[in-house]
């Protein structure tokens, strides 16, 4: 009878012992699940460590994208300022006039002497068929021009009564149109063998008198003046 009661008693020891001694139940029992997901966690991380290496260059990709417009911007704009200073002329159409020395000596040994620019206003290109002996000048946005005839007939108003005024060591005589208004005038040259008109509008001032008398005395020698008689 004692011996029959004993072995249950037995049977729970070992039951007890093989317990403590699987190897399964040690290793399930010694790592948590939540060790499992740190592992997991922690291989994620590896594999995409390179994105604080990508947000890193993004800034520098938002400024291009910022940077291109405003460089666009600034071309344009600088663009429309040239063409606003430097806006496109229409070629000058100049009428006919009698020039009969407009191809001799005086008048092709001056026009290449004459200044690209008298003040503010530059040479201008004149439209087809030109009239030989002939240069104009405007401002950059066009207006009056001053317009250089070279090889003309002595004008009717130049007498000897006439009053000459003399600019750089040049002679000139100016002739105006007695209409009220006229905002413009014309000055021969009456001293160079051949008469050279100069037409150009008030607001013009006396800087193209003084830079076209410098290139007439510079290549064309004085010659005596030679007035009609006063007309009785």
């Amino acid at each position: 009878m004692s011996s029959e009661r004993e072995r249950p008693d037995a049977s729970a020891s070992d039951s007890t012992k093989s317990g403590s001694d699987s190897p399964d139940a040690t290793e399930s029992g010694s790592k948590p699940s939540g060790s499992a997901d740190s592992d997991a966690a922690a291989r994620t991380g590896d594999r995409y460590s390179v994105e604080p290496e990508d947000t890193r260059r993004s800034p520098a990709l938002i400024a291009t994208a910022v940077a291109l417009p405003v460089v666009l911007i600034v071309v344009v704009l600088a663009i429309a300022v040239f063409a606003r200073q430097h806006p496109t002329r229409e070629p000058l159409a100049l009428g006919s006039v009698p020039q009969p020395q407009a191809t001799g000596q005086v008048c092709t040994t001056l026009l290449p002497a004459l200044p690209s620019s008298l003040g503010g206003y530059t040479k201008a290109d004149l439209a087809q068929p030109a009239p030989p002996g002939t240069v104009g000048w405007q401002l950059p946005d066009g207006g009056d021009p001053i317009v250089l005839r070279c090889g003309l007939d002595r004008p009717a108003e130049f007498v000897q009564s006439a009053a000459l005024q003399v600019i750089n060591g040049v002679n000139w005589f100016e002739v105006r149109d007695p209409t009220s208004g006229v905002t413009s005038g014309t000055w021969y040259v009456v001293d160079r063998g051949t008469y050279i008109a100069v037409t150009m509008p008030d607001k013009a001032g006396p800087t193209p008198l003084q830079d076209i008398s410098n290139a007439v005395s510079k290549v064309l020698p004085a010659r005596p003046i030679d007035p009609a008689p006063i007309p009785h």
